[in-house]
């Protein structure tokens, strides 16, 4: 079981590689397959070893394929970086992952716009 100290320290470091991630990602990556992405979070395992990177990605299905892949291919220059940036002695592995909470909520919204037409109908 985890302890407060390790998970508070857990947190701080996920912060501070989603806003080193961010910076990478919006300014220092010139693949022409990356498109407009935007870093929601950054999930470390307990051990520090992965890191799960969630992206939201515009534009349709084929430019979120685009940029998946233009990002997979540039994680070993980001791991890179991530050392030299944040002092890392060993930067995690990094997995990319689709953020589609967006998403969720915009469907949940509307579900919930749609119970509410009903009460008022009834």
């Amino acid at each position: 079981m985890e302890n407060r100290s390790q998970r508070y320290q857990r947190e701080r470091r996920s912060e501070a590689l989603r806003e080193e991630i961010t910076t990478l990602v919006e300014g220092e990556l010139e693949d022409p397959r990356i498109g407009l992405v935007t870093v929601n979070e950054v999930k470390l395992d307990p051990g520090g070893k992965v890191a799960r990177v969630f992206v939201a990605i515009a534009g349709d299905d084929s430019e979120v394929a685009e940029s998946l892949d233009g990002l997979n291919a540039s994680r070993g220059y980001i791991r890179h970086e991530l050392t030299i940036n944040l002092g890392l002695r060993h930067a995690p592995e990094l997995v990319f992952v689709l953020d589609q909470s967006e998403e969720r909520g915009g469907r949940v919204e509307e579900l919930l716009k749609r119970i509410e037409k009903r009460k008022r109908h009834t």
